[in-house]
């Protein structure tokens, strides 16, 4: 079987726009990547910054799979399920499924996705500065949803039963980046996406995943998907201009003072001021960078090293349309099929 190729989007607001035109981006690349070849769609959860526009996945997927095609998957990368009701998530989700049935992905995460302060906003309850970590319990209580596996005996057994778009449902997934969530997908037979972006030292994880998977509950065999920042672009040294802009967002970020991507023109004068050598890339980070064969073999040493079928593609640039290319160009690379003109539709269940 073929690699399997698809996109993370999280919608970044670049310097000069507003977060408006990055919703309008996102919608556009959805369209681009669907008529490329791409398998699946997935939008992020961030909060409180100035750099991404995506804190709402379950309101952007409706959006995307409205302007795509019915063969393109679109879903979650991901809910942040500490934040919410279990049941909540669920009734959004059996919702989505309903309404374009067979193509809804929930990704689900641990992490807060966003800094400690937007973090104790988002809670409802404010009695302590930090929130009960249960999400074992969550998420043991989200699949019960889902698939109608709570006990007889449990107190909300009867909601599974009135999710508003049974019969279909969406496919879960379980994300993450540290041997803690590769133990729990393991365990509970999920699918697996890991972050290579956030944590380039997943490998052993993902060993750990595939071999202690319990078959049979959910799947026959370990369905493992690596997420990792791409950018490709005609020339190796147009790729790592390009990359500057996410690189220097990406420092602020993790300095705590978030910023829109600035254009790599101005990222270089910022690196340089920083000290930093914009010729030199960060070594706590895996940027698979240059020309589309350069990119390819990359790719392909990547998904092999993590057993993975597929590789969720991550790109950042200033400029749209290079966004648009970069998805372009390893698409080409990757001879993904573009999709048939008779696909180009979309429908909602019943329509």
């Amino acid at each position: 079987m073929s690699l399997r190729l698809s996109v993370l989007d999280q919608t970044p607001i670049p310097e000069g726009t507003t977060g408006a035109q990055a919703l309008a981006n996102t919608l556009d690349l959805a369209r681009h990547a669907d008529a490329l070849g791409y398998h699946r769609y997935w939008v992020s959860e961030h909060h409180g910054g100035l750099s991404l526009a995506g804190p709402a996945p379950e309101s952007l997927i409706p959006a995307i799979a409205s302007v795509t095609s019915p063969r393109l998957r679109v879903g979650s990368g991901g809910v942040m399920l500490p934040h919410y009701s279990p049941l909540k998530v669920a009734e959004q989700f059996s919702l989505l499924a309903g309404l374009f049935p067979g193509r809804i992905d929930l990704g689900i995460g641990r992490a807060s996705g966003t800094d400690p302060l937007t973090q104790y906003a988002l809670q409802r309850d404010r009695t302590s500065p930090l929130a009960h970590d249960d999400f074992p319990q969550q998420l043991d209580e989200l699949l019960g949803y889902l698939e109608d596996r709570l006990p007889a005996d449990h107190a909300f057994a009867r909601l599974a039963k009135a999710l508003p778009g049974l019969p279909e449902r969406p496919e879960p997934w379980l994300l993450g980046s540290s041997m803690q969530s590769a133990i729990w997908a393991a365990e509970l037979g999920l699918p697996y996406a890991f972050a290579d972006f956030i944590n380039p030292g997943g490998v052993a994880y993902a060993q750990h995943y595939a071999s202690n998977f319990e078959p049979g509950r959910r799947l026959e065999g370990a369905q493992m998907a690596v997420a990792a920042w791409i950018l490709a672009a005609d020339t190796d040294e147009e790729a790592h201009h390009l990359a500057l802009s996410h690189r220097v967002a990406m420092k602020a970020l993790r300095s705590g003072r978030p910023i829109a991507f600035p254009s790599p023109e101005k990222a270089e004068k910022m690196l340089r001021a920083q000290g930093d050598d914009p010729a030199t890339p960060p070594r706590d980070r895996r940027m698979i960078l240059g020309n589309p064969e350069r990119v390819r073999d990359e790719v392909e040493r990547l998904a092999r090293d993590y057993g993975a079928g597929e590789v969720i593609v991550v790109t950042i640039t200033h400029d749209h349309e290079a966004r648009k290319r970069s998805y372009e160009l390893v698409a080409r690379a990757f001879g993904l099929a573009p999709a048939a003109s008779d696909d180009a539709t979309p429908a909602l269940a019943g329509s």
